[in-house]
């Protein structure tokens, strides 16, 4: 009897060794098949465990383990959306795991002409898609509440990084921007620009003037000062990016690439044509950085009304205060273009 018994202790003593192998190797060992050592894994909102198979399935070596250990964990019940981190060598239980961790976006855009072109950028990034930012962003109620316009919301966004997760709806990432800019507008630069006579969205529609018009930040705030300075003459401030922006509006087409403003452009019925209108445009005709709003709030202080591009510093300008003064230097640099058989 002792004999048997000791068999009987051998044989489950080998079941429970094989069935804790059998455990190890099916949950706890990889079970990935990926090419890469990381990939991201986006499960959109409203998935169900059913879509969660469907998307996690090319990446999965064994799915009835994932889908063992998945409702062993009550996953099914609790399916996140979100942006999700894959590894190599992950096994079905650390898989599951990672679906319950969130990672944030670092959602990064700049040099956006319009809001239309902000959109875009935005929807490769994160969940919502181009129509949901737009509708979401030109809300009425939102632009009301918040003193914006259609024309102008769009200096609500200012240029950086920011962290936010993949599925963020619009709404709530309209709300993040909102506090951004709130943020950015603290009691010093509001003070500035109260001094300028300007409001915070006027002086980014000016910064976005003078951020198209040199890329040379050592000049920014001397191109402010002009800026400034026609405004309380009452000038236009005639600036060339306005035009541009008015021909590329009014093609539908901010793809195109104009490097020369000709004569008859500047007769191009637009708000955002300032050789015709008096004043700032109705909103900012490109998405300026910190710098060029910074340039704004501390100009220079000058008596110069004009600038042309110089035809000796490749990228900067000369100034001048009189008209005199600046129908030779247009001259100079109208010459150049044409010797470099520039049309357009």
């Amino acid at each position: 009897m002792n004999t048997t018994f000791k068999k009987i202790v051998l044989i489950i003593t080998i079941l429970i060794f094989i069935f804790i192998a059998f455990i190890y190797v099916n949950f706890f060992t990889n079970n990935t098949n990926l090419d890469q050592k990381e990939f991201y894994v986006k499960i959109p909102t409203g998935s169900t465990f059913e879509d969660v198979k469907k998307i996690m399935s090319p990446y999965i070596e064994n799915s009835t383990s994932f889908e063992f250990i998945a409702n062993r964990r009550s996953y099914p019940e609790n399916v996140k959306a979100g942006r999700f981190l894959l590894k190599q060598g992950m096994s079905a239980f650390e898989q599951v795991a990672t679906l319950r961790r969130n990672v944030p976006v670092n959602l990064a855009f700049n040099n956006q002409e319009r809001l239309e072109n902000l959109c875009e950028r935005l929807s490769a990034q994160i969940e919502p898609d181009t129509t949901q930012l737009l509708a979401t962003f030109k809300d009425s109620t939102f632009l009301k509440e918040n003193g914006f316009t259609k024309d102008n919301v769009y200096a609500m966004f200012l240029p950086n990084t920011y962290q936010v997760y993949w599925n963020i709806s619009a709404e709530k990432f309209r709300t993040k921007m909102l506090e951004e800019y709130t943020k950015f507008w603290n009691a010093e630069r509001r003070n500035k620009a109260e001094i300028i006579d300007l409001t915070p969205v006027q002086v980014i529609t000016l910064a976005s003037i003078v951020h198209k018009e040199t890329a040379k930040k050592s000049e920014r705030k001397t191109v402010a000062g002009v800026y400034l300075n026609r405004l309380k003459e009452g000038m236009p401030l005639q600036a060339d990016p306005t035009v541009i922006y008015a021909l590329k509006l009014r093609d539908n087409d901010f793809s195109q690439v104009i490097k020369r403003v000709l004569y008859n452009d500047l007769f191009i019925s637009s708000p955002y044509n300032t050789y015709l209108v008096t004043g700032l445009p109705p909103g900012p005709i490109a998405m300026p950085d910190v710098d060029a709003i910074d340039a704004v709030l501390n100009a220079e202080k000058h008596n110069y009304l004009y600038f042309c591009a110089s035809t000796e510093k490749f990228g900067y300008h000369v100034f001048a205060a009189t008209y005199e003064q600046h129908q030779v230097n247009a001259r100079k640099y109208s010459v150049w273009l044409n010797s470099l058989g520039t049309k357009r």
